[in-house]
């Protein structure tokens, strides 16, 4: 790859990685997600979906390995990109590392819960057998404002409470 083309397929990468986690929250998910790219194809693409199938292992980046690893036929991801629009948690950058995904780009930092250097830096353990390449920042604003977005509108949105019609639909009505 010539230098300078990098950044540009980075860019064209996380943003449709943006385009993915802006489908999550019409699910109720929180907008993340991830695509998985070897030779400029995407092989898997997914968001979160912990919500929805109260799975707690749903992320998005362990959800498109999975995709990526059955399209492939083989579990060792070596030569593949992953994108994702928020810092891996130490679960997911595990995941990414024993894939052996060559290399992470991400968007927005985590500071409570990322494990590529804000909380935790596992892609530079030594002692782990696999090193993984990680690009943070990448379209990083993008990334923090379709978060911003979707905790905001749900703060603003009160909980849901069966109410009178609530319980009249639940029980029936005796008329």
């Amino acid at each position: 790859m010539v230098p300078g083309d990098e950044r540009a397929e980075d860019l064209t990468f996380m943003r449709m990685a943006l385009e993915e986690a802006a489908k999550a929250p019409a699910v109720g998910e929180v907008p993340i997600a991830a695509l998985i790219v070897r030779d400029g194809q995407v092989l898997a693409q997914a968001h979160n979906y912990r919500e929805l199938w109260q799975d707690p292992t749903a992320h998005a980046e362990v959800i498109a390995i999975r995709a990526a690893a059955t399209a492939l036929g083989t579990w060792r991801l070596t030569g593949t990109t992953l994108y994702v629009t928020v810092e891996p948690c130490t679960m997911c950058i595990g995941a990414i590392i024993l894939a052996r995904v060559s290399r992470v780009v991400f968007g927005a930092s985590d500071p409570k819960a990322g494990a590529c250097g804000s909380l935790f830096n596992l892609p530079s353990e030594a002692k782990l057998n696999h090193r993984v390449l990680v690009t943070g920042g990448v379209l990083e604003q993008e990334s923090q404002a379709l978060l911003q977005k979707f905790f905001k509108k749900l703060r603003e949105t009160p909980p849901h409470k069966p109410g009178l019609f609530g319980l009249f639909c639940l029980f029936g009505s005796s008329g």
